[in-house]
This record gives structure tokens, C-alpha cells and sequence, in this order.
């Protein structure tokens, strides 16, 4: 069965600016559904902000296995009720590609519980993609180093947890250095940041970027059954301890009452 990927994006800048427009008919969104459905393992369709419950509602995330994520000018514009969903279903085990200046986005700071800020330049500076962990999946099929040769420069720090793994390193013309593909896991659920992506170049026609953006997907998915009951905090009776046991205390609940502590 192919993987079930939905791309997210905020689908303005592709609606309202020319250059963006010119590069990106279809949107980035169409664009890296394109690059995801070259693969024929994985299956990919878009949804956009403008949608209802921005196009992802609670049916769609349930029978989604990877969300990416691409958003820069209406970050606030996302409903808190929806970020909540989101962050549900990447616990209960959905893997999550958060790109480019989707680093601000709700989401992203929701499961990182940082600032998740950094420092930015936009000159259309050359980047050089250097691939520190050759080994890991997201890296196959990609050489040591590869070059985008305009785009946006992010800089660190980058105000994140300490990452499971630095897959990728970029170095600017400007002199500065970032860490462009970290991931992390939450719940059951993995995440990949991967910052290419600026929206007035054409970084997703690239097709060393197209090629991580398949690699982090199959990565990303998690085939087993969601894990329904991440968030919910559960109580055991005494009577149904692993072990035999006998109550020695008071306790506020009844036994077996489901409650907080």
C-alpha cells in the first residue's frame, strides 16, 4: 500500500505574487506533490489554507501517514483548533516534514516548545548543501554536497531542541552556516526540518531537493496502528496491576475512575 501523503501549504505568495506565480503554476503545494508522486510508493495530494478546517480535517489526518508543511506570511492565520489536530495525529504516530519558513509556523513550535527562530538574509546567495550523515535514509541517492544556486540564507543559531539527528549542513556566500535537515520524534511520530525552500526560486524543481523530500517521507512513515490513547492519561486499578498488590494509601479516585492526578 502507498504511503499517504498530504503537502500543505499557505498558498498565497502562490496566488498573489508574479515571480512565485512564474515559477510555481500549479503552487509549491503542486509542485511537491509532483516530486512525492514520482515515487510510486508514495501517493501524495495538496491541501491549502483557504480550505475548509484548512483542508485538514479530522477524517482526512485520521487516513494521512506524512503532513508536509510550508508556510511564511500567515502563520497566524492557521486555528489553534486545527494545530491541535495536527499535533494529535504526529504524537498518535504521523510523521511531519516541516519546510523551509515553516520553522515559525504553530505547528512546529507546538512540538518543539522553543522559538524555533533564527537568523535570515534574503540576497539570492548560492547554498551548499553538505550531507553529514551519508548513511542516514533521508541522504539516499545524494552526493556528498550539492549546490542550490540561489536562495534565502538562514543562519544559527536555530532555537530548537537538540535534534535525534543532523542529516544536512548549508554553507552561504555570505559566510554563514545552518543546520538544513534535523529530525526529531514526538509520540510516535517522526519529524524532519529540511530549510531549502525560499518561494521566489525554483528550490523545488531541484531535483537533489525532490529526492530528499521522497526520502524523508518514506522515513517518516510510521506503519504501525495509531497509538489512539498518546494524550490520555490512564488509570489502573489496583486490582489489575501487573503484579498482585495491595493498597497501603488513600487515593482521591475511585479505583478504576478515570480522572487527573
Amino acid at each position: 500500500m502507498a504511503i499517504r501523503a498530504v503537502v500543505w501549504g499557505e498558498n498565497i505568495h502562490d496566488r498573489e505574487n508574479a515571480v512565485v506565480q512564474g515559477i510555481y503554476p500549479r503552487g509549491m503545494h503542486g509542485a511537491i506533490a509532483d516530486a512525492l508522486n514520482d515515487d510510486p510508493d508514495i501517493e501524495a495530494t495538496t491541501a491549502t489554507l483557504e480550505q475548509t478546517e484548512h483542508g485538514l480535517t479530522a477524517d482526512r489526518l485520521a487516513s494521512t501517514d506524512v503532513l508536509t508543511w510550508w508556510g511564511h506570511r500567515a502563520h497566524g492565520q492557521v486555528r489553534d483548533e486545527i494545530v491541535d489536530r495536527v499535533a494529535e495525529r504526529v504524537w498518535q504516530g504521523m510523521g511531519l516534514i516541516v519546510l523551509h519558513s515553516g520553522h515559525f509556523s504553530k505547528i512546529f513550535r507546538k512540538l518543539m516548545g522553543t522559538p524555533c527562530a533564527l537568523k535570515w538574509r534574503e540576497a539570492g546567495e548560492k547554498e551548499r548543501v553538505w550531507v553529514i550523515n551519508p548513511g542516514h535514509p533521508i541522504a539516499r541517492g545524494l552526493d556528498a554536497s550539492f549546490v542550490v544556486p540561489q536562495t534565502e540564507m538562514y543562519g544559527e543559531p536555530f532555537v530548537v531542541p537538540e535534534p535525534m539527528e543532523t542529516v544536512f549542513i548549508s554553507w552561504y556566500d555570505g559566510g554563514e552556516v545552518f543546520r538544513s535537515g534535523l529530525t526529531f520524534q514526538r509520540g510516535a511520530g517522526r519529524i524532519f526540518y529540511f530549510s531549502p525552500g525560499h518561494e521566489v526560486y525554483p528550490i523545488y524543481h531541484d531535483k537533489n531537493v525532490r529526492q530528499v523530500l521522497r526520502n524523508a517521507v518514506k522515513w517518516a512513515a510510521n506503519p504501525a496502528p495509531a497509538w489512539s490513547t498518546v494524550s490520555q492519561a490512564q488509570n489502573v486499578p489496583t486490582e489489575k496491576a501487573p503484579e498482585p498488590l495491595v493498597q497501603r494509601g488513600p487515593s482521591l479516585h475511585a479505583s478504576g475512575e478515570a480522572g487527573f492526578r
